[in-house]
């Protein structure tokens, strides 16, 4: 049969995850495939932004680009990096670029994600396509590689919304030396994600870290002085001096290119549980400009099912693949400090439970609601040690202790045998939905790394925050393997297999060779992590024993 061709619209992080998706079910075989992507590199993790920033560079950031130029071609894609997408002719179902390209399509999918929300400030911009000099959104690469390159010396800069972007941005900005002020409409940092108690002590916490906060105002006008930004102006009336301003006031679903082509959107493109388009059954979408059910996520997890349901419903895979909706949970690192919300950040009904800790002079605030003896919703700020614990409580729905406050102090709290009490189906990885007992699956395979097990599980690998808990959880099931466990090699016959032995004992810290009866050595006490590259280097010259 000839191949289908399947044509995706954006190589983002939503249509980047696809396509590996598609082509673990196969879908190599069964399509052609093609993508477009504005930008002139190949799919990379926009939630790292933040870090290359900081950073200050991209270059060696390995985690930062999740699929290079050479993948695309390695698995038969066609990649068109750097050509926008102008027009989609559903009649003649064919794609039109920028470039002056015109390509056919089968199946379509638009993954054109989101763009930069630019509110209207006077001055903002020097003309209808070009910010003022000074100016910068936060969006893509290419807005990070421009900031970077401004902001090569000390500065005073200005941020623009104090929701996690504008906060991350903020703490990159700080990296380097500026000083920063965040400008926010609300009295509540981060109001998407926070409540105003959790709020104030993460405001309390950045404060102490030095940077400025100004709630409840906006930025009303851009002050240039020979063309570049001088300062900023409040709806209040006052005045700052700076030389740098980044906008972080929200996204908005790049919807333009389907509303052309006769496509239903609202917020986003509308489409149904398959993420069909709800117009035409060869036009799907996916990620942020997917709105499902009158909801449009925003963050990693929501996208990572959405293409998988996807993939499952283009190969075949699964006929009956239906997406449903997201249960949002996410931990986060916000300039530096940990937050985790999860449902409801509030209670609702007046039978909700509302169990709450707070030491804002540490910088702690944990929050949980409870209704009809479940957990709904919790919110951690400073201390999210509990995060996997009462994520699991929140999705399995599981009964509560009597004593609430042990959900807060007793479970998932650091210490010996925290890790080894988390069911096997406790979520480790929001964004990849990878759970512990996933990680002990991976070990017990034979990956002898952490490194090992992100790379075959990709925990860890979307926003990153749940690192530290998934190298827990595998180093403990590393040790588990029983480092104590000697590997025997048999058929030791010569006095240079045994010096290659030594050699090989030395260069990998093992503390014991012995020699046993026959033509048998044993090396114990090898560290588990080092176990399976130890094993490749002996049998380069000494046979296994039988």
């Amino acid at each position: 049969m000839t191949p289908a061709r399947l044509v995706v619209v954006g190589n983002g992080m939503a249509g980047a995850r696809l396509l590996e998706e598609v082509l673990a079910r196969g879908g190599g075989d069964r399509y052609t495939i093609t993508v477009f992507g504005d930008e002139p590199h190949g799919g990379y993790n926009r939630i790292l932004l933040s870090e290359v920033l900081a950073a200050g560079g991209a270059e060696d950031s390995d985690e930062l680009f999740l699929n290079p130029h050479d993948w695309y071609d390695d698995h038969g894609i066609t990649l068109h990096a750097g050509v926008r997408i102008v027009r989609v002719d559903r009649r003649e179902k064919v794609v039109l670029g920028d470039d002056g390209s015109v390509t056919p399509y089968d199946v379509l999918v638009l993954a054109t994600g989101s763009r930069s929300f630019f509110p209207p400030i006077e001055g903002l911009w020097a003309s209808p396509s070009a910010l003022t000099p000074g100016v910068f959104g936060f969006r893509s690469l290419d807005d990070v590689t421009a900031l970077l390159a401004h902001v090569r010396r000390p500065r005073t800069a200005v941020v623009v919304g104090g929701g996690l972007l504008g906060l991350e941005a903020a703490a990159g900005l700080q990296a380097h030396g500026a000083a920063v002020h965040v400008v926010h409409p609300t009295e509540v940092l981060m109001d998407q994600q926070l409540g105003a108690e959790a709020a104030g002590v993460l405001r309390g916490t950045l404060e102490q870290r030095g940077l400025h906060l100004h709630l409840g105002v906006r930025a009303s006008e851009i002050l240039t002085s020979d063309g570049s930004v001088s300062g900023v102006r409040f709806t209040d009336g006052s005045e700052l001096a700076a030389d740098t301003v980044v906008v972080t006031a929200g996204v908005r679903p790049n919807v333009g290119l389907a509303a052309a082509a006769g496509l239903t959107t609202q917020a986003a493109i509308v489409v149904d549980d398959t993420l069909r388009s709800v117009d035409d059954e060869a036009v799907h979408a996916v990620g942020e400009c997917a709105q499902h059910r009158g909801e449009v996520y925003g963050v990693v997890a929501p996208l990572w099912e959405q293409a998988a349901v996807l993939a499952d419903v283009l190969t075949g895979a699964d006929p009956a693949a239906a997406y449903r909706g997201s249960r949002l949970a996410t931990k986060l690192k916000v300039a530096g400090v940990e937050v985790a919300q999860m449902g409801l950040r509030a209670p609702e009904r007046s039978s909700d439970e509302v169990v709450r800790y707070a030491a804002s002079g540490r910088g702690v605030h944990q929050s949980l609601v409870i209704r009809d003896g479940a957990l709904v919703g919790a919110t951690l700020v400073g201390d999210v040690s509990r995060v996997a614990a009462l994520t699991q409580a929140l999705d399995s729905r599981s009964a509560l202790p009597a004593d609430r406050a042990q959900l807060l102090f007793d479970l998932g709290a650091p210490g010996a045998g925290a890790v080894a009490d988390l069911p096997d189906d406790a979520r480790v990885c929001q964004c990849n939905r990878v759970s512990k007992g996933d990680l002990l699956a991976c070990v017990a395979r034979g990956a002898d790394s952490v490194a090992a097990c992100a790379a075959a599980t990709r925990a860890g690998t979307g926003c990153g925050s749940c690192q530290p808990l998934v190298k827990e959880i595998v180093e403990a099931a590393l040790e588990a393997e029983g480092p104590e466990d000697p590997i025997v090699v048999g058929g030791v016959t010569s006095p240079d297999q045994l010096r290659h032995i030594a050699d090989v004992a030395e260069r990998h810290d093992v503390p014991v060779v012995e020699l046993l009866g026959g033509s048998g050595v044993a090396l114990r006490g090898v560290p588990p992590a080092t176990r399976r590259a130890l094993r490749e280097d002996l049998d380069r010259w000494v046979p296994r024993a039988p």
